[in-house]
Parts: C-alpha cells; sequence; structure tokens
C-alpha cells in the first residue's frame, strides 16, 4: 500500500470544489480555505471517546499538520485543524526550492526557429530530456521526442508519434519531412536527391 493509494478519495465527484470522502484508512476532505485562494485537500481522520476528542490532519500539498486535541464529547471537528493550518499558510509561507533549469539534451544552437518549406516550426527541449517540435503561430503538426539508441530521436505522440528525427546543423529530417534554418534553404538535402533532369528515386 502506498500513501497515493491511502488519499485517494473513493466515491466523490472530483470536479466538485468540496467534497468529504475515505482513502484507504484515512479521511480526506476538499474545502474552500477560509480567505479565498482557492480550494484545499486535508488527509487525516479523528479520534474519541467519551469526554475527549481530537483530530491529526495534514495538508500534503503544503507540507504541514495540525493536532488538535480537546476535552469535549462533541462539536470539534476538522474545522479546528484547517483553520490552523490556514493560518499556518497565511503567517509563514512555504518556501519552495528554487527553480534550476533541467540540462538540454542537445546543442542548445539546435534548438529555436526550422522551417518546413515557408511554414515556421519551433524545436524546443521540455523537460525530462525531451525535445517537442511544433508550429509556430499556428497548431501545425507537432510531437515530442525522445532519444534513440543511436543519435536519433523518436517521435512519442501526435502527427509524428513512431517517425524518426534526425537533427543535423544545417537541416533536420524527419520521416519524408526535411527542416531548414530558412524558408525553402537551397543547399539542404532534397528527399530522394535531384540531378539535372528532375527528380530521381531512393
Amino acid at each position: 500500500m502506498t500513501v497515493e493509494e491511502m488519499t485517494l478519495p473513493a466515491g466523490v465527484d472530483p470536479t466538485s470544489p468540496v467534497w468529504a470522502g475515505y482513502g484507504l484508512g484515512v479521511q480526506v476532505l476538499r474545502f474552500e480555505r477560509p480567505e479565498g485562494g482557492g480550494t484545499t485537500t486535508l488527509v487525516g481522520h479523528g479520534g474519541s471517546m467519551p469526554g475527549f476528542l481530537a483530530g491529526l490532519w495534514v495538508d500534503r500539498e503544503e507540507g504541514a499538520g495540525a493536532l488538535a486535541m480537546g476535552n469535549t464529547t462533541s462539536g470539534m471537528d476538522s474545522g479546528l485543524a484547517a483553520g490552523l493550518l490556514n493560518d499556518l499558510r497565511v503567517a509563514e509561507p512555504r518556501i519552495v526550492a528554487p527553480w534550476t533549469p533541467q540540462p538540454c539534451p542537445v546543442d542548445p544552437e539546435l534548438l529555436g526557429p526550422w522551417f518546413w518549406g515557408p511554414s515556421p516550426y519551433a524545436l524546443r527541449s521540455v523537460g525530462g530530456g525531451l525535445l517537442h517540435l511544433g508550429g509556430l503561430g499556428r497548431p501545425g503538426r507537432a510531437s515530442r521526442f525522445r532519444p534513440g539508441p543511436d543519435g536519433t530521436w523518436v517521435g512519442l505522440d501526435g502527427y509524428f508519434a513512431g517517425e524518426t528525427l534526425r537533427i543535423a546543423r544545417d537541416h533536420l529530417w524527419l520521416a519524408t519531412f526535411v527542416f531548414t534554418r530558412t524558408p525553402y534553404d537551397p543547399a539542404a538535402p532534397v528527399p530522394g536527391g535531384v540531378s539535372d533532369e528532375g527528380w530521381t528515386t531512393a
């Protein structure tokens, strides 16, 4: 059993801003933040015996928890712990880890604009060691690419899913498409090649 399984609520409408449910052994509550700013989800459980109540609730997103105990038989619910967590969030905002760029999987000079004929595209590094090729200023044909075993790249999704991308300094070769740094680059290789007599076959 994992923490994710324990905190996955059953029988709730995930599109609703407010709900209460159970994961595997713990309660899961989503409610509006008291001061606004969207919703929050708490995971935890209450405990009781005659004359005493307790509750332990954790905001996993904030990485904080609150424990409330009281000499009472009723009247103390998750709202007390939620209020304590909200006060903590407002008074002591969580310090997030500093952003650090991920390493680029190719020479950064190979990124940027490329052209398929007159149509502009952009080759980008999108994190996770992947590349993305997509149209500029319009949807165009787009795909993400993962590195292949031989220095090539393989389309993961979209129009070029399963196709092989080969990257050179002056052109990209993708299936039967040749992308160049300028529109209709006369020095670009042409699929199949050309001769004085016209197009040739592979």
